[in-house]
């Protein structure tokens, strides 16, 4: 077993013990109607990415089991955070009667699938789950990594914020805060790695592109 998949189900238990907790401590009982199509579109995506991930080269170099571990119990909080009503986080930030939101919110959220899927494809057997080196690791420059050096990590807090937009509450707002925090500390680690990796080269295809958000960072 790689320490990235131990990583992985260590994370995945933690967040299925803190699901369960969270949804007998608010009385959940199910997500919105209005949050069915957003649902529908992160399967589609984790299907696709599930299929994918069997193209990747083995690791030549990787951060630790306790990196990983922290970002996936990350990812899985902010996720959860999209449908999980928390107490004192269940306002509306767009009224709950203007149900174009969530129209708004599914065509934002398609747009990042189909962005994720993409720099997918180009990214090719150099894709991991965790910070990593791969075997004859590339440094890819073609389709959306043209300009953005993380476009599958901004596919990801674009479709967190299309589903925020289709739940219209806070508590969303605060997976999409929390997933840009967790993804500004794991593009501060890959950005490290590449360096060393490729000392010349990265830093000019840096100078040269966004972080995450064009045109901010």
């Amino acid at each position: 077993m790689t320490r990235a998949r131990l990583g992985r189900i260590l994370a995945l238990i933690v967040i299925v013990v803190l699901a369960t907790r969270a949804e007998l401590a608010v009385g959940y009982k199910g997500p919105s109607p209005r949050l069915v199509p957003s649902i529908v579109l992160w399967i589609a995506f984790f299907a696709y990415w599930a299929y994918a991930s069997r193209n990747s080269a083995p690791t030549q170099s990787s951060e630790s089991v306790g990196s990983t571990y922290l970002h996936q119990v990350a990812l899985g909080i902010a996720l959860l955070l999209l449908y999980l009503p928390v107490p004192g986080l269940k306002g509306w930030f767009i009224p709950e009667r203007f149900q174009f939101a969530v129209v708004i919110g599914g065509i934002v959220q398609v747009l990042g699938l189909l962005l994720a899927v993409w720099a997918r494809r180009h990214l090719g057997r150099n894709w991991a789950a965790e910070v990593r080196i791969g075997v004859d690791h590339e440094l890819v420059r073609t389709g959306p990594y043209r300009w953005i050096r993380h476009p599958i990590y901004t596919a990801m807090l674009t479709m967190f914020l299309g589903t925020a937009i289709a739940s219209s509450q806070y508590h969303a707002l605060l997976g999409v805060a929390m997933l840009f925090v967790a993804y500004i500390r794991k593009t501060r680690l890959e950005e490290e790695i590449l360096s060393r990796t490729f000392p010349t080269d990265y830093d000019a295809y840096r100078r040269s592109t966004w972080r995450l958000v064009p045109p901010i960072f």
